[in-house]
């Protein structure tokens, strides 16, 4: 049994049904690899002991013994470090909440717990969700497991990372402008970006909270889906929360692409490098085969999301951020002279530089005399890409793209912020337009794995879920990376 940690939560769930397992068999498992691995990755910045996750365990196991095992019974489970738990640290990876410890649980941490997950601990990412790489982490960098040479991904790279390395069974990241999606490609995992409004985010640390979205992320489309079933809904508690029609999307994952419309926007291939293209173009003929019809399709605004994104996203972060002040909670500076030097003092040894970078940009397109030139034009941009989509999904179901430019590029590789934001050209569309984005593994280039993007309507997770578990029944599920 030693190879658990390396199944899926659908596989796992089976086994222990079947009585051919045990949750402490998982546990075990799990807590071995880990030994085995994390120092290796630093996917993790807090994590509970194997003993706490054997008592857990045995309540678990109770639960299936008596048949009333729940959707996630003795599944483990590890959460992004920007959503809040009842006791234990909630950082954000960041200097400025070092100290914190959440009194509460997010509404998606209770719906978790409430389905019979075993959280096991918190998973690394960039401070405050600001970045591509989990390097901007105040608890240090997370490596990726295929090539520990290479960055995860960001901003939740640790929750990536955790799944390629076999340290847990599902994780939840959040998505701004890709920040589960290209983790997920640069890894081998699947993660997918619900759609705005569709997953409660109180209890999630905001950074631009017209574009944050909580989502979960797995190993197999099954898993993803499974997870997403138990994390959705209206919630009373997110002003954002929306209330729509609720219904299993595992009722249809397994009926195929036949008929289905697929569109190829032209304009996402113009920035992506040959092997990129050859991956797209490989899995367009394995739609083909599979019975989807392939429709040619324009979104002519897409070169201007970065841009609009990183008017918006800081703007946002600015004004989110401004509560972290030294003053009620978060870091405090020890030496000041008046409530100003205190702001200033906390505020710039609490907050790493890409942080006070987004927070700088966001408060000069907020300020008298740019809001108009910057902030509002950047909201009617965002309007004409929604529109794209609306546009778009009149004659196709399911959009299909690149998910990144490349492969994972190396740690050290010298990049700038601007550089470094353009990594995110095909996931920030899905976030401005508030619509839902999955990537699924596709193959390997170099050693490397490289993911598709599928994008849906609003609300259609269920078809978006069973077009990527057609795609991965035809490429074959993605292996752990060789630690």
């Amino acid at each position: 049994m030693e190879n658990l940690y390396s199944l899926s939560a659908v596989e796992l769930k089976k086994m222990l049904e079947a009585k051919e397992i045990k949750v402490e068999d998982i546990v075990n498992s799990i807590y071995d690899r880990i030994d085995k691995v994390e120092g290796l990755v630093n996917s993790f910045v807090e994590l509970i002991s194997r003993e706490e996750a054997l008592s857990l365990a045995k309540i678990a196991q109770e639960n299936i013994d008596n048949s009333k095992a729940r959707a996630l019974e003795g599944i483990l489970v590890a959460i992004k470090n920007n959503m809040v738990t009842d006791g234990g640290k909630t950082t954000a990876s960041s200097k400025m909440l070092d100290n914190y410890e959440g009194v509460y649980d997010a509404t998606v941490v209770k719906k978790l717990k409430d389905a019979g997950a075993i959280i096991i601990g918190k998973t690394n990412m960039d401070e405050f969700a600001m970045g591509s790489t989990t390097k901007t982490s105040y608890a240090g960098e997370t490596k990726n497991p295929w090539d520990l040479e290479r960055v995860p991904g960001g901003s939740s790279g640790g929750s990536a990372s955790s799944l390629a390395a076999g340290e847990v069974t599902l994780t939840l990241g959040s998505d701004t402008g890709g920040s589960i999606r290209q983790p997920a490609s640069f890894n081998g995992v699947v993660g997918l970006k619900p759609t705005y409004g569709r997953v409660s985010r109180f209890g999630l640390i905001a950074f631009a909270s017209s574009l944050d979205q909580i989502g979960p992320m797995g190993r197999r489309v099954d898993d993803v889906a499974l997870m997403f079933d138990v994390i959705k809904g209206y919630d009373d508690a997110d002003a954002t929360s929306v209330k729509v029609e609720e219904e299993s999307v595992l009722t249809e994952i397994n009926n195929g692409v036949k008929g289905l419309r697929i569109g190829i926007p032209k304009e996402y291939l113009e920035e992506a490098n040959d092997d990129i293209k050859a991956v797209i173009n490989e899995a367009v003929a394995k739609y083909k085969e599979l019975g989807a019809e392939i429709v040619d399709i324009s979104l002519p605004h897409t070169e201007y999301s970065p841009s609009t994104y990183y008017i918006i996203a800081p703007a946002e972060a600015s004004s989110n951020l401004a509560r972290f002040d030294g003053v009620r909670y978060g870091y405090r500076a020890e030496n000041f002279d008046g409530v100003e030097d205190l702001y200033i003092k906390s505020r710039s040894e609490g907050f790493g530089d890409e942080v006070k970078r987004r927070i700088m940009i966001g408060t000069y397109v907020l300020s008298a005399g740019f809001y108009d030139a910057y902030y509002k034009k950047a909201q009617q941009v965002r309007r004409l890409i929604k529109n794209d989509f609306d546009k778009a999904f009149e004659s196709v179901d399911v959009i299909l793209t690149p998910a990144t430019t490349g492969t994972a590029f190396k740690l050290d590789e010298p990049k700038t912020p601007v550089e470094l934001y353009l990594e995110d050209v095909y996931t920030i569309p899905a976030n401005l337009a508030g619509l839902p984005g999955l990537v699924v593994p596709a193959t390997k280039v170099q050693g490397l794995p490289v993911g598709i993007q599928l994008l849906g309507k609003a609300f259609d997770e269920k078809t978006l879920l069973r077009a990527g578990k057609a795609f991965e029944n035809v490429v074959g599920k993605m292996e752990l990376a060789n630690l």
